[in-house]
């Protein structure tokens, strides 16, 4: 593939993880909305079953792009060896079962979101040590270490997202909000496009994490009373914010690829662009038909 296509590709569905399983936004979002008492009572694990078909769609728009835009690529394409393909299989014979079984076992209601990352935690360690002895034993707790930091830096963003959240709602703030974006703005569909123009422009300033705690609250209570589902809200939250992982100034996917592949991070963002346009589709999809999120929750 063309060195732009693949630039484009490779940093922009860094970011597609964040509708599907463990994402820790959504998981974030969920406790947030949890927290506010709004009278609509959901899981995370709705959130994830919600996020399905919409990060499916992205996936498969992704897919048909970049089928279209390389039909008259001039590279020679490689034959189908099956021998190849069963020597890959082959070599992949460890990786293939765990997101079957992962997502299988979340959906199918075999697994809550917390066993399925334990498990898959403890299946990952036993194959990286015993299998392809790629970590020594006396390595794991270094790793423990560096995971609890990890996961006290979250609960920290947690306690803070709770306790501003607590302190918006004591304020009255979403109410002010509520009530001066009535005054202004009376149609469901005029709100929702201003919402995704706001959660692009906040994706492109602040991290996912600052912007879930920023703003859910001030934005769930507005959004509930334009009928708009908590849920589907998550889902167009998250579907937004996904663009802003690789959208100046702060997107981090277009420093990390910039790094890695050792380009100018304006050269990263242009091949970005055709990709951008295709999620963007993806995001007005997702918002204007609230079925494809809820259908699956039998809420739509």
């Amino acid at each position: 593939y063309r060195e732009k296509f693949s630039l484009g590709l490779v940093t922009t569905s860094g970011s597609l993880g964040l509708l599907f399983p463990p994402s820790l936004p959504l998981i974030l979002y969920g406790v947030i909305v949890q927290q506010m008492s709004i009278g609509q009572q959901f899981s995370i694990d709705d959130l994830f079953l919600a996020g399905l078909l919409p990060g499916l769609l992205m996936v498969v728009l992704l897919t048909v792009w970049s089928l279209w835009s390389n039909r008259t690529n001039a590279m020679p394409p490689s034959r189908f060896s099956p021998k190849e393909a069963l020597r890959a299989l082959r070599e992949a014979a460890w990786e293939i079962p765990l997101p079957l079984f992962l997502i299988g076992g979340i959906y199918g209601g075999f697994l809550a979101i917390s066993e399925a990352a334990a498990v898959t935690a403890m299946y990952v360690l036993v194959v990286e040590v015993f299998v392809y002895k790629e970590i020594k034993i006396s390595q794991l707790p270094g790793f423990m270490r560096d995971s609890m930091v990890m996961v006290g830096g979250i609960l920290l963003i947690l306690a803070v997202s709770l306790a501003f959240t607590n302190f918006l709602i004591d304020a009255e703030i979403p109410m002010m909000l509520f009530d001066l974006i009535q005054t202004h703005i009376g149609n469901k569909i005029v709100f929702l496009i201003l919402l995704n123009g706001l959660l692009l422009l906040l994706g492109a300033i602040l991290d996912i994490f600052s912007a879930l705690v920023i703003m859910v609250p001030l934005i769930v209570p507005v959004a509930l009373s334009y009928g708009i589902s908590p849920i589907h809200l998550g889902i167009i939250f998250l579907a937004n914010m996904q663009i802003g992982y690789f959208t100046p100034p702060v997107g981090m996917n277009l420093f990390i690829a910039s790094y890695r592949f050792e380009k100018p991070v304006t050269e990263i963002y242009r091949a970005t662009i055709p990709f951008m346009i295709v999620l963007l589709a993806a995001v007005l999809c997702i918002t204007y038909w609230p079925d494809l999120s809820l259908v699956l929750l039998d809420r739509n």
